[in-house]
């Protein structure tokens, strides 16, 4: 068994092997707004509840260790002292993955990753509508862990509201876990579904995916495609061009010979499969022919 000395480390390679062994670790979907009142929103696996009375939830927004530069949700919740902290369960998993994209100052992520902005109650920052718990949470305090990449922040948060979806519950209105079907980080590219074990996500891609918000309606608006569908188109740089929609087209038709006359539904049917094998190039090509 290796036995390492954590300073002989590159914070890379420690930060991988923490997240790593400590897993799975729930999630929060922290919604978050500056000072002119902009939203943002940004899941967080460093988090937990550590107190009933008063209730306490902390999430950590660490330094970027590329970088040494810290999060908007940070620099937010410092300047307005309240946050939104929302549970993603396995439905919208995929626009949760494509709301972390380091998108700039000022980009509403709820439109990028297709989420609904839900007012809250008593704090400012917005609720995720699709969100099967939410807690409204007022900022007792910020605690720094260090000025170097990596060193986390932890953000004390108190819950003043919290709004419980009815179809979680069970018929004593407690929380069902398998109701529920929270999802939860693990290393690397894994998650973890409550009632299904370990899964991937590929990570958002380095560059700027083009978001939900981009899409032509009639792919937006979809009665057949799900978040989780929307969520892996959105993370592409750019859509494909007529010429490769075309060659596509012709050489898929050889298996699907009504590919050319197919209903916008058929259409989306058709991508649909493609995108639960992951492939999300293909889908589009069907979504745009």
């Amino acid at each position: 068994m290796p036995s390492i000395d954590p300073k002989s480390l590159s914070t890379s390679k420690l930060h991988s092997y923490l997240l790593s062994a400590i897993a799975p670790r729930p999630i929060a979907f922290a919604s978050t707004i500056d000072a002119n009142g902009n939203p943002n929103l940004s899941p967080f696996s460093f988090f937990n509840v550590f107190s009933a009375n008063p209730p306490i939830l902390i999430f950590s927004p660490a330094r970027r260790v590329k970088d040494n530069t810290v999060k908007h949700s940070l620099l937010n919740a410092e300047a307005t002292k309240e946050v939104v902290i929302n549970m993603v369960n396995y439905d919208m998993v995929q626009q949760m993955s494509l709301s972390s994209t380091e998108y700039p100052e000022g980009v509403n992520e709820f439109e990028k990753a297709g989420l609904t902005m839900l007012k809250s109650e008593i704090v400012r920052p917005f609720r995720v509508a699709e969100a099967p718990v939410q807690f409204e949470c007022k900022v007792n305090d910020i605690i720094k862990l260090g000025t170097e990449g990596g060193a986390g922040n932890l953000i004390i948060c108190e819950v003043v509201k919290l709004h419980i979806d009815d179809t979680v519950l069970d018929e004593n209105g407690a929380i069902d876990q398998k109701k529920l079907d929270l999802v939860a980080r693990a290393g690397g590219s894994y998650y973890s579904r409550a009632k299904k074990g370990f899964f991937e996500i590929p990570k958002p891609i380095s560059t700027l995916g083009i978001g939900i918000d981009s899409f032509p309606d009639f792919v937006k608006n979809s009665m057949i495609l799900t978040g989780n569908d929307l969520g892996m188109l959105g993370n592409v740089e750019a859509l494909p061009n007529e010429e490769s929609v075309k060659a596509f087209v012709d050489e898929v038709g050889k298996r699907y010979p009504n590919i050319k006359t197919a209903t916008h539904r058929e259409k989306h049917k058709l991508a649909g499969k493609y995108l639960s094998f992951g492939d999300i190039e293909s889908a589009w090509k069907i979504l745009l022919s």
